[in-house]
């Protein structure tokens, strides 16, 4: 089981050795397919992300548990990896309305700046931001309740 990589947080906060890959995809038909395509040849699956066109060029953010390999795999097949960075994923309250807006607003409190957001496939909210370490400490703080 795959949860042997990650640490658990009392309230749903897991961490370790999830990467986001910020990808350029161009914009035809097809592009995502070939995506897709070099990372199942090389064995890597995505945990989550998604992709979309701003202004005619195509951009992804995708989770991973190995971005060196998610990269490799990427790069192999001539596609451009823009960025590989940290995430901080915390696990929401589905049945209670306003947990999005309240978790977002304590980490605008803290200074952090949340640059992609997207959930992965177990219904986890990812954000990659601008300064992990400071948006740890509000993920913890709110998956201990405080």
């Amino acid at each position: 089981m795959l949860m042997m990589h990650w640490t658990y947080r009392r309230a749903g906060a897991y961490r370790r050795g999830m990467k986001d890959l910020a990808i350029e995809l161009d914009d035809r038909p097809g592009a995502l397919a070939e995506m897709g395509e070099a990372l199942g040849r090389a064995g890597v699956s995505i945990e989550g992300g998604g992709a979309f066109v701003v202004e005619g060029r195509g951009i992804g953010h995708f989770l991973f548990h190995d971005g060196a390999a998610a990269r490799r795999a990427l790069e192999g097949a001539g596609i451009r990896v823009l960025e590989e960075r940290d995430v901080v994923i915390q696990r929401l309250d589905q049945g209670t309305p306003g947990q999005l807006g309240a978790l977002t607003r304590r980490m605008a409190r803290a200074g952090v700046n949340i640059e992609a957001l997207y959930s992965d496939h177990d219904h986890r909210l990812i954000l990659v931001v601008d300064s992990v370490p400071r948006a740890r400490v509000v993920s913890d703080e709110w998956s201990r309740g405080t």
